[in-house]
């Protein structure tokens, strides 16, 4: 199946897609999978196998490599956002681990919460919670 495009709207049918995952590249993965799974496992993530599974059709990988500096260049360039029933409840839990705040949790209006957490390698995680079910 491919996806068809509406000229009149510019909206893309995407029937075909089921999912959306992200690769981590690091040079320690073994840490850095460590610090997502403590960090996001008790929010309802869970390991599988090789990759962490964050909700139905969206994962998060890891990949050890030798091409990549040991702290993200840009951590702004690419941003993985994440949707939490309870956005209070997480960042108590952030707390706890010791996370460093880049955002600290702001309502941004129309019931919608917002914060950044930088990851050990600085990549940026975004915790949101929006007004209705995730």
């Amino acid at each position: 199946m491919t996806a068809s495009t509406d000229d009149s709207t510019g909206t893309t049918d995407a029937a075909g897609i089921t999912g959306l995952g992200v690769v981590l590249g690091s040079t320690d993965s073994d840490a850095l999978i460590a610090w997502y799974r403590a960090a996001l496992e008790p929010l309802g993530a869970h390991w599988a196998e090789h990759l962490l599974v964050i909700g139905p059709g969206a994962i998060i990988g890891f990949d050890e490599r030798d091409d990549v500096a040991d702290q993200a260049a840009e951590p702004g360039r690419q941003l993985i956002n994440l949707t939490v029933r309870d956005i209070r409840a997480a960042e108590r839990h952030l707390n706890a681990l010791g996370v460093t705040w880049v955002r600290p949790v702001e309502e941004v209006g129309g019931g919608w919460y917002f914060s950044t957490i930088v990851d050990p390698v600085g990549n940026y995680l975004q915790i949101l919670q929006g007004p209705g079910a995730p």
